[in-house]
């Protein structure tokens, strides 16, 4: 039996230790992880933290970006590795919204909408992102958010104060050359 594949996007986001390096290790990590293919990365952006109050200029700010890929995992199979990636590269999960080394959202799986006790799918909060949107409607300037609509009218509607970082690009090529094949607390934790 051929295992079936779904398009998904992951949102990877990170403000305490080497940024950039982590979100570009994870990313090779998931990318050449049993079950995914076609995994391409957007750019990062940089982003002012973000609390349940509201932005936190105190705080370290955090580099964003997010990835498409194809999965031939479940969802909660999906999450289990985003999770031991997260776990691998020092996340705690002691302050909701709190300062992270990294974090990965599942954004979207497919066309499905999943809500459960562990997994909220479309997330439930990509629409009001920047962070999420920005660097989406870089790598595919014609997505479409389920539920919600046109990125780029979302991102229109609510504003963009990302900003890019220099050599960001440098982490996405780095991960080609790695293997992984390039095509055009987050909905599970946060």
């Amino acid at each position: 039996m051929i295992a079936q594949r779904v398009n998904v996007l992951l949102a990877f986001g990170a403000n305490l230790g080497d940024r950039g390096e982590t979100i570009a290790a994870a990313q090779r990590e998931i990318a050449a992880s049993p079950g995914i293919e076609r995994f391409e990365a957007s750019s990062l952006r940089e982003t002012i933290a973000l609390t349940p109050s509201g932005p936190d200029l105190e705080a370290p700010r955090y580099l964003n970006g997010v990835a498409a890929a194809e999965t031939s995992l479940s969802p909660h199979e999906l999450l289990d590795l985003l999770q031991r990636v997260e776990h691998e590269h020092g996340r705690v999960r002691d302050v909701r919204w709190g300062d992270r080394t990294l974090d990965i959202d599942l954004i979207l799986y497919g066309g499905r909408v999943i809500r459960d006790e562990r997994l909220t799918v479309p997330h439930p909060r990509a629409h009001e992102r920047d962070f999420v949107l920005s660097p989406w409607l870089a790598l595919d300037p014609h997505a479409v958010l389920m539920g919600h609509g046109r990125v780029d009218a979302l991102l229109a509607a609510i504003g963009d104060t990302t900003r890019p970082v220099e050599g960001a690009n440098e982490a996405n090529e780095s991960q080609e050359g790695a293997g992984a094949a390039a095509v055009g607390d987050g909905a599970a934790h946060a």
